[in-house]
Parts: structure tokens; C-alpha cells; sequence
């Protein structure tokens, strides 16, 4: 097994647990230092320019430094189930999904195995691994554990879940998750810089990867993705470097949803794209929180919608229709592992 001096007395996270992980105990993520995941597999509903059409290479990893009581990953999220696999094995799943077409690597809830990951990324990129790397997070994380990524990360897929302290303790147990997240999101943005995207040619052989990503398509801006994109819905463009704030959307929660695109309109403007999500759905996990046990209705995200548009976004992603289904959570099989 792998050790690392991080995982000795643990701080990866603002829970402060500071516990030995190295000596098989577990803090609040619920994990030791052993990496354990769920699934790695090609993912086809993240945003456009994450998925495109080959799909996102992701692994899903068991823990979470948060505890949402609406988690819709909750079997993997309370470190329930998952499969323990070594960095070197880490590697070559990153290596394998490339492999498969990938048009990234996608890390999800990967914050409190971070040493081993980087390992394991540094590792991968020696031996031919030239596809952006995508970090998914609830961005409650220790400031150090983004910083650390800085060199390794290409896109950020940060969430900000709330701005009232109120319902981050309610329904996340975390009251100052929005200071933290703030706090990582700005090195986030500091990281990455304003989006860069590519178009990707059709019928791309795995092998021109690498020419893609140094000479054959020169990147676009934000404004140009968004032109092309407004005219032409069949070209295929991908994100090769940037930060998606995702805001999913709670039932009842409207007015705070509105403070937290405010926010990151009034701070980062069209460094950033936000991604305003109605996927929340109801499960088992919310019993006793009744007010979370419904859909979010569509006069509640229309409401979001024309609130962001009448403050003049311009980089965004919204969901269409009702996708507020159980077949959104992926398989959980241990599939690529």
C-alpha cells in the first residue's frame, strides 16, 4: 500500500478530523488512505463541452468530505460500498479510459484521496496521458488541496450549493461552507484562467490526441464557443481548460439560488461559466426533511433562469424538460475498476 505524509495527520478538508488515515482509520469522509471508488466508465451526462458525444472518462470515488442529506450518489458518498485499488492500478484507469476515447478525465469526489491522486495523475501524464483533466467537487475542501492541484487540474467543476449558512448547516452540516467554497473557487478560477475550448474534428483516431492537442485545432474563447454553438448545434467543442460553477437548484430555495448566481455574476463575470441545475431528485434520503420531498417545479427554475438573464449572463448552461430522474445516478458496479 502507498503512504503519504498528508494522510498522517489528515487536514484535507475544513472537518479538521486530523486523524492518522495512514493507520486504517477513518474520519469524517468516511475513507482511510486506501483509494476506494465505484466505477470508471465513460459518462454521457455531465455538460455538453465535458461529455461531447465519446463521453467523460470518470471515476467515481466512495467518501465525501460534505454529508448532503439530499445526495443523490448517497451509496458512495457514506463509503457504503466501493472497490480499494492502488494507485498504480489508479493509473492505468486513467491510461484505459483514454484508451476507450475519452474526451477527459473526470474526477469526482476525489478531494480527500488528493495525494494518491496526483500520484497517480503525474504517473499517467509520463506515460502518455495527454487528455484534460476535469476535477468535480463540492468545493468543500482545505484551500492546500486545491492548491496543490495547481499544474495538474484543466477544468474545474466546482459546485456552489448555497450561499445562507442556514441551509448549509440543515441540509450539508458544514455552516460555513460558503465561506470555503469562495475561498476555493477563487483558486480555482486563479488556476485556470478565463475558458478555452476546441472544436474536435469528426472521426478522430485515438492516436491524434496528442497533434489535437498541440497543433491541429487552435482554441476559442468563450464568445466564440457560444456564437458557434447559437449556429451550429451538430459541431462538437470541447472545454480544454476553465472553470463550470454548478448550482443545482433545492425545493423552497429559490431566493437563495438567486443570491448565489448574483454572486458569482458580481465576482467572476464571463471568467466563468455556471451551469444552473433542476436534476434535484427526491429520494429515500430526505424522509425527514419534507420539504426537500418533491421536484423542483418548473415555475421555481424559470423564475432562477430569467433572474440570471436579467442580470446579463452570458456563459451558462441550463437543463431542458423534466430530468429530475433515478436514472441520472449511474451503476455503481465497480465497472473499469
Amino acid at each position: 500500500m502507498n503512504t503519504f505524509s498528508e494522510y498522517n495527520s489528515c487536514s484535507l478538508c475544513p472537518r479538521g478530523c486530523s486523524i492518522n488515515r495512514n493507520e486504517n482509520k477513518t474520519g469524517y469522509c468516511k475513507q482511510n488512505s486506501e483509494i476506494k471508488a465505484a466505477r470508471a466508465a465513460l459518462h454521457f451526462w455531465e455538460e455538453p463541452c465535458i461529455s461531447g458525444t465519446s463521453g467523460s472518462g470518470t471515476v467515481f470515488f466512495s467518501g465525501c468530505t460534505l454529508g448532503c442529506v439530499f445526495c443523490q450518489n448517497e451509496e458512495i458518498a457514506k463509503g457504503n460500498i466501493g472497490k480499494t485499488i492502488s494507485v498504480e492500478r489508479l493509473t492505468e484507469i486513467f491510461l484505459e479510459l483514454q484508451e476507450k476515447g475519452a474526451n477527459n478525465i473526470n474526477l469526482v469526489t476525489a478531494g480527500h484521496f488528493q495525494p494518491s491522486v496526483a500520484d497517480a495523475l503525474e504517473d499517467a501524464k509520463a506515460k502518455g496521458l495527454v487528455l484534460p483533466i476535469v476535477y468535480n467537487t463540492s468545493s468543500y475542501e482545505s484551500l492546500d488541496t486545491i492548491k496543490s492541484l495547481d499544474g495538474l487540474v484543466d477544468i474545474y467543476l466546482p459546485d456552489l450549493k448555497y450561499i445562507s449558512s442556514e441551509l448549509s448547516r440543515r441540509y450539508s452540516r458544514a455552516e460555513n461552507y460558503f465561506e470555503v467554497a469562495c475561498q476555493n473557487i477563487r483558486e480555482m478560477v486563479r488556476q485556470t484562467g478565463e475558458p478555452l475550448f476546441r472544436i474536435k474534428p469528426k472521426h478522430m483516431m485515438q492516436e491524434s490526441y496528442e497533434m489535437w492537442e498541440s497543433e491541429a485545432a487552435l482554441p476559442i474563447s468563450a464568445s466564440e464557443y457560444n456564437e458557434i454553438c447559437d449556429m451550429d448545434e451538430e459541431t462538437e467543442i470541447l472545454m480544454q481548460r476553465g472553470t463550470i460553477v454548478r448550482h443545482l437548484l433545492l425545493p423552497g430555495c429559490v431566493e437563495d439560488s438567486k443570491r448565489v448566481i448574483g454572486y458569482l455574476l458580481d465576482t467572476y463575470g464571463d471568467k466563468i461559466y455556471i451551469s444552473i441545475m433542476n436534476q434535484f431528485t427526491p429520494l429515500k434520503n430526505v424522509s425527514a426533511y419534507p420539504e426537500l420531498n418533491r421536484k423542483v417545479t418548473e415555475t421555481e427554475y424559470d423564475e432562477v433562469i430569467n433572474y440570471a438573464i436579467n442580470q446579463g449572463i452570458e456563459n451558462a448552461f441550463i437543463q431542458e424538460g423534466d430530468v429530475a430522474e433515478e436514472s441520472f445516478i449511474p451503476d455503481f458496479s465497480y465497472e473499469g475498476l
